[in-house]
Protein backbone atom coordinates (compact mmCIF):
# COMPACT_ATOMS: atom_id res chain seq x y z
CA UNK A 1 0.00 0.00 0.00
CA UNK A 2 1.36 3.43 -0.93
CA UNK A 3 1.13 6.42 1.33
CA UNK A 4 -0.80 9.49 0.12
CA UNK A 5 2.46 11.28 -0.66
CA UNK A 6 3.89 8.38 -2.68
CA UNK A 7 2.61 7.67 -6.13
CA UNK A 8 2.72 4.27 -7.80
CA UNK A 9 5.32 3.99 -10.57
CA UNK A 10 2.65 4.14 -13.30
CA UNK A 11 1.26 7.43 -11.98
CA UNK A 12 4.65 9.08 -11.43
CA UNK A 13 5.67 8.20 -15.00
CA UNK A 14 3.08 10.70 -16.22
CA UNK A 15 4.37 13.51 -14.04
CA UNK A 16 7.82 13.74 -15.58
CA UNK A 17 8.82 13.66 -19.21
CA UNK A 18 12.43 12.50 -19.62
CA UNK A 19 12.63 14.13 -23.07
CA UNK A 20 11.78 17.48 -21.58
CA UNK A 21 14.54 17.29 -18.97
CA UNK A 22 17.28 18.83 -21.19
CA UNK A 23 14.97 21.82 -21.76
CA UNK A 24 14.33 22.42 -18.07
CA UNK A 25 16.10 24.70 -15.65
CA UNK A 26 17.13 23.08 -12.42
CA UNK A 27 18.18 25.73 -9.95
CA UNK A 28 19.26 23.29 -7.26
CA UNK A 29 21.32 21.14 -9.67
CA UNK A 30 22.62 24.23 -11.52
CA UNK A 31 21.39 23.02 -14.89
CA UNK A 32 20.63 25.63 -17.55
CA UNK A 33 22.02 29.11 -18.17
CA UNK A 34 23.06 30.87 -14.96
CA UNK A 35 21.30 34.11 -15.92
CA UNK A 36 17.95 32.29 -16.25
CA UNK A 37 18.47 30.44 -12.97
CA UNK A 38 19.40 33.68 -11.20
CA UNK A 39 16.43 35.58 -12.66
CA UNK A 40 14.02 32.75 -11.80
CA UNK A 41 15.22 32.75 -8.20
CA UNK A 42 14.89 36.56 -8.12
CA UNK A 43 11.33 36.32 -9.50
CA UNK A 44 10.40 33.74 -6.88
CA UNK A 45 11.59 36.06 -4.11
CA UNK A 46 9.68 38.93 -5.74
CA UNK A 47 6.54 36.77 -5.87
CA UNK A 48 6.85 36.04 -2.14
CA UNK A 49 7.34 39.74 -1.36
CA UNK A 50 4.39 40.79 -3.52
CA UNK A 51 2.19 38.11 -1.97
CA UNK A 52 3.00 39.32 1.55
CA UNK A 53 2.33 42.94 0.54
CA UNK A 54 -0.94 41.88 -1.11
CA UNK A 55 -2.07 40.04 2.02
CA UNK A 56 -1.17 43.00 4.25
CA UNK A 57 -2.95 45.46 1.94
CA UNK A 58 -6.16 43.44 1.69
CA UNK A 59 -6.10 42.55 5.41
CA UNK A 60 -5.65 46.20 6.38
CA UNK A 61 -8.69 47.11 4.32
CA UNK A 62 -10.79 44.28 5.77
CA UNK A 63 -9.77 45.19 9.34
CA UNK A 64 -10.45 48.86 8.63
CA UNK A 65 -13.95 48.09 7.36
CA UNK A 66 -14.83 45.51 10.02
CA UNK A 67 -13.41 47.10 13.16
CA UNK A 68 -13.33 50.80 12.40
CA UNK A 69 -16.15 51.04 9.86
CA UNK A 70 -13.74 52.85 7.56
CA UNK A 71 -12.19 51.48 4.42
CA UNK A 72 -8.75 52.37 3.11
CA UNK A 73 -9.22 53.51 -0.49
CA UNK A 74 -5.52 53.17 -1.28
CA UNK A 75 -5.55 49.51 -0.22
CA UNK A 76 -7.79 48.42 -3.12
CA UNK A 77 -5.67 50.31 -5.63
CA UNK A 78 -2.44 48.90 -4.22
CA UNK A 79 -3.90 45.38 -4.21
CA UNK A 80 -4.84 45.72 -7.90
CA UNK A 81 -1.35 46.89 -8.84
CA UNK A 82 0.32 44.14 -6.83
CA UNK A 83 -1.99 41.52 -8.32
CA UNK A 84 -1.05 42.58 -11.86
CA UNK A 85 2.65 42.25 -11.02
CA UNK A 86 1.98 38.92 -9.30
CA UNK A 87 0.27 37.52 -12.40
CA UNK A 88 3.02 38.42 -14.85
CA UNK A 89 5.99 37.59 -12.62
CA UNK A 90 4.29 34.34 -11.61
CA UNK A 91 3.67 33.40 -15.24
CA UNK A 92 7.32 34.01 -16.12
CA UNK A 93 8.64 32.05 -13.13
CA UNK A 94 6.26 29.16 -13.84
CA UNK A 95 7.40 29.15 -17.47
CA UNK A 96 11.03 28.99 -16.37
CA UNK A 97 10.28 26.02 -14.10
CA UNK A 98 8.13 24.33 -16.80
CA UNK A 99 5.13 24.42 -14.45
CA UNK A 100 2.41 25.60 -16.81
CA UNK A 101 -0.32 23.12 -17.60
CA UNK A 102 0.49 21.15 -20.73
CA UNK A 103 -1.05 18.31 -22.67
CA UNK A 104 1.86 16.06 -23.56
CA UNK A 105 -0.02 12.96 -24.69
CA UNK A 106 1.30 13.24 -28.27
CA UNK A 107 4.88 14.24 -27.51
CA UNK A 108 5.34 11.24 -25.20
CA UNK A 109 4.44 8.86 -28.03
CA UNK A 110 6.72 10.39 -30.64
CA UNK A 111 10.23 9.30 -31.44
CA UNK A 112 12.90 11.59 -29.92
CA UNK A 113 13.61 13.64 -33.05
CA UNK A 114 9.91 14.18 -33.71
CA UNK A 115 9.30 15.08 -30.04
CA UNK A 116 12.07 17.68 -30.12
CA UNK A 117 10.74 19.03 -33.40
CA UNK A 118 7.35 19.49 -31.72
CA UNK A 119 9.03 21.17 -28.73
CA UNK A 120 10.91 23.43 -31.16
CA UNK A 121 7.67 24.46 -32.87
CA UNK A 122 6.04 25.06 -29.48
CA UNK A 123 8.81 27.35 -28.26
CA UNK A 124 9.02 29.28 -31.52
CA UNK A 125 5.27 29.94 -31.32
CA UNK A 126 5.60 31.00 -27.68
CA UNK A 127 8.50 33.32 -28.55
CA UNK A 128 6.49 34.88 -31.40
CA UNK A 129 3.39 35.44 -29.24
CA UNK A 130 5.42 36.89 -26.39
CA UNK A 131 7.22 39.11 -28.92
CA UNK A 132 3.82 40.47 -29.94
CA UNK A 133 3.03 41.10 -26.27
CA UNK A 134 6.35 42.92 -25.82
CA UNK A 135 5.58 45.11 -28.82
CA UNK A 136 2.02 45.78 -27.63
CA UNK A 137 3.24 46.54 -24.12
CA UNK A 138 5.83 48.92 -25.51
CA UNK A 139 3.15 50.74 -27.51
CA UNK A 140 0.93 51.03 -24.44
CA UNK A 141 3.84 52.33 -22.35
CA UNK A 142 4.91 54.85 -24.99
CA UNK A 143 1.42 56.34 -25.09
CA UNK A 144 0.61 56.16 -21.39
CA UNK A 145 1.24 59.26 -19.32
CA UNK A 146 -1.41 58.76 -16.64
CA UNK A 147 -1.20 57.96 -12.98
CA UNK A 148 -3.41 55.92 -10.70
CA UNK A 149 -6.26 57.85 -9.09
CA UNK A 150 -5.42 57.57 -5.39
CA UNK A 151 -1.73 56.68 -5.00
CA UNK A 152 -0.58 58.60 -8.05
CA UNK A 153 1.63 55.74 -9.28
CA UNK A 154 2.56 56.05 -12.97
CA UNK A 155 0.69 53.49 -15.05
CA UNK A 156 3.94 52.60 -16.77
CA UNK A 157 5.24 51.20 -13.49
CA UNK A 158 2.39 48.72 -13.69
CA UNK A 159 2.55 48.13 -17.46
CA UNK A 160 6.28 47.40 -17.40
CA UNK A 161 5.53 44.08 -15.66
CA UNK A 162 4.01 42.77 -18.90
CA UNK A 163 6.98 43.86 -21.00
CA UNK A 164 9.68 42.57 -18.64
CA UNK A 165 8.06 39.20 -18.05
CA UNK A 166 7.27 38.72 -21.74
CA UNK A 167 10.90 39.52 -22.61
CA UNK A 168 12.05 36.89 -20.13
CA UNK A 169 9.72 34.30 -21.66
CA UNK A 170 10.95 35.19 -25.18
CA UNK A 171 14.57 34.70 -24.10
CA UNK A 172 13.75 31.45 -22.33
CA UNK A 173 11.79 30.16 -25.34
CA UNK A 174 14.63 30.96 -27.71
CA UNK A 175 17.11 29.14 -25.45
CA UNK A 176 14.80 26.10 -25.37
CA UNK A 177 14.37 26.28 -29.15
CA UNK A 178 18.17 26.28 -29.51
CA UNK A 179 18.36 23.25 -27.20
CA UNK A 180 15.73 21.52 -29.35
CA UNK A 181 17.77 22.14 -32.49
CA UNK A 182 20.81 20.56 -30.84
CA UNK A 183 18.73 17.58 -29.69
CA UNK A 184 17.15 17.10 -33.13
CA UNK A 185 20.65 16.80 -34.58
CA UNK A 186 21.77 14.39 -31.85
CA UNK A 187 18.91 12.91 -29.73
CA UNK A 188 21.44 10.78 -27.81
CA UNK A 189 22.69 14.03 -26.27
CA UNK A 190 19.51 14.08 -24.13
CA UNK A 191 20.49 10.78 -22.50
CA UNK A 192 23.97 12.09 -21.72
CA UNK A 193 22.50 15.26 -20.23
CA UNK A 194 19.95 13.32 -18.17
CA UNK A 195 22.64 10.97 -16.89
CA UNK A 196 24.81 13.81 -15.53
Amino acid sequence: MTSPTQLPDEASAYLEDPRREPLELDIEERRGPAVFRWMTRLMEHLIATILVALIVSVSANVIGRSLFNRSLPWADELARMLFIWLIFVGAAAAFARYEHIAVDFLVRRLKPRAAYLLYLLQHLIIAALMGIMVWGGYLVMSRSTGRTAILGVPWNLINVSLVLCSLFIVAMSLWRAWQCLRLIRDPAQANRTAGD
